[in-house]
């Protein structure tokens, strides 16, 4: 029987169709991983709300039993993917329908990583990395699975603990995995293992980066970038910002003038443009100056600064301008000098993400604000509460939001809210 090329269109047509109903096909518009399509907390997506009307924009719907932890939830095609924990002996990483908030499939990771913290805030952290048709999910353990976007069946795992030796810091592993080329790149936190690098398809290792002195894992996860003229994973480790070769794993540079030296706690993302990486803690915050000579790296400090976007809500970079939080107050610096253009305490500390030239901020407080991306000042487009907050005892609201197709979606604990910020 011959097919006529209508046919063929109808028939190419479904196949698509059904490829994005499994949630197997990315599109310019889905937030695929940790920070977005490119780890740097900018969505692609214009014709959004420049303004939020008063109690915020449409709610499109509400989960309210995905499981308690602080995972970032991601979104691709028609599926929601998300890291919960129920309990201490159950963490997973689970499949929901991103129109609806159905629930698809569950598929277990192991237990809750250290639950004996102090301060006490047990539950699953990291967020999960779409590639095709897997993912890769850490549990705060160091159990590290690729999954079947369509199943949620196993593929193959890994532990950070009893396969490379690591150990987690104080609140557990926090790291979400990245995925570059053929590799999946995590950091186990042991001196002969600080990074690694697997085989996506299969889990191998391909290589392992040793660095002395890095006996525990931060809670920061890596970036890939182009610095001196070589593709590398950029780190922020317990001893230091970091710069491995993507293709050996072999340690280019080091700069430890950031480091937080009161609470040891390194979490904040970096960010890299031309020679600069930026990075941030508590106590100190700043860029290094990356140079290459002859295949040997330097990293020299361009500027270290007391106050400078560097909380656990990361910080974006839009044009010139760094946005983020340090503290209570939302904050505007030039990325080449980290002079402050502007500071608004806002909604307070808060985890931050932009789209169409403006800022989205979900505040550890549960609010949710909108503020026009400009060095010339603080100018607030909206805020709202969302509806029916989960009592997050002496936690705070710290999963970042996204934005994914039109859509703004926001995780507290156990809930889930979907907003409808289309223009």
């Amino acid at each position: 029987m011959k097919i006529r090329s209508n046919q063929r269109i109808a028939l190419a047509a479904w196949g698509v169709l059904a490829l994005i109903a499994a949630g197997t096909v990315a599109k310019a518009d889905d937030w695929t991983q940790w920070r977005g399509p490119k780890r740097d907390g900018v969505s692609r997506e214009k014709g959004l709300l420049k303004a939020w009307p008063a109690g915020g924009p449409k709610l499109a719907w509400q989960v309210k039993d995905i499981g308690s932890g602080y995972s970032t939830p991601v979104v691709v095609g028609n599926r929601l993917y998300v890291l919960s924990n129920e309990g201490l002996e159950n963490e997973f990483v689970r499949a929901y329908s991103a129109a609806s908030g159905k629930l698809i499939w569950s598929t277990r990771l192991g237990a809750v990583g250290n639950p004996k913290q102090q301060p006490s805030y047990p539950g699953s952290r990291s967020t999960a990395t779409v590639d095709g048709k897997v993912l890769y999910a850490l549990g705060s353990d160091g159990d590290l699975a690729c999954v079947e976007t369509a199943t949620g069946k196993l593929v193959w795992k890994k532990s950070l603990r009893t396969d490379f030796g690591g150990t987690a810091g104080i609140w557990a592993y926090s790291e979400s995995p990245l995925v570059d080329g053929n590799k999946v790149i995590v950091s186990p936190g042991s001196e002969s293992a600080a990074m690694v690098a697997l085989d996506k398809k299969t889990g191998a290792t391909l290589w392992k980066t040793a660095i002395p002195g890095e006996k525990v894992a931060s809670y920061a996860s890596a970036v890939a970038t182009e610095l001196g003229g070589v593709r590398q994973y950029v780190q922020y480790l317990t001893k230091g910002v970091v710069g491995v070769e993507a293709a050996t794993g072999k340690l280019l540079w080091s700069f430890d003038k950031t480091l937080d030296t009161r609470f040891n706690m390194h979490a904040l993302t970096p960010l890299t443009s031309a020679n600069l990486v930026y990075t941030g803690a508590a106590t100190a915050s700043g860029a290094a100056k990356i140079s290459a000579v002859a295949g040997s790296f330097t990293a020299d400090p361009a500027y270290v600064e007391r106050k400078g976007p560097n909380s656990l809500g990361g910080a974006v970079k839009l044009g010139d301008f760094i946005y983020g939080t340090a503290g209570p107050v939302l904050l505007c610096t030039e990325f080449a000098t980290g002079k402050i253009r502007w500071e608004e305490r806002g909604i307070g500390a808060a985890a931050i993400c932009s789209a169409d030239g403006m800022l989205i901020l979900h505040g550890e407080n549960g609010e949710v604000a909108l503020v026009e991306a400009t060095p010339e000042g603080y100018k607030e487009k909206g805020r709202f509460a969302p509806p029916a907050q989960p009592d997050r005892g002496q936690s705070k609201a710290w999963a970042h939001p996204i934005v994914a197709n039109g859509k703004l979606y926001i995780r507290d604990m156990g809930c889930l809210w979907c907003y409808d910020i289309k223009g």
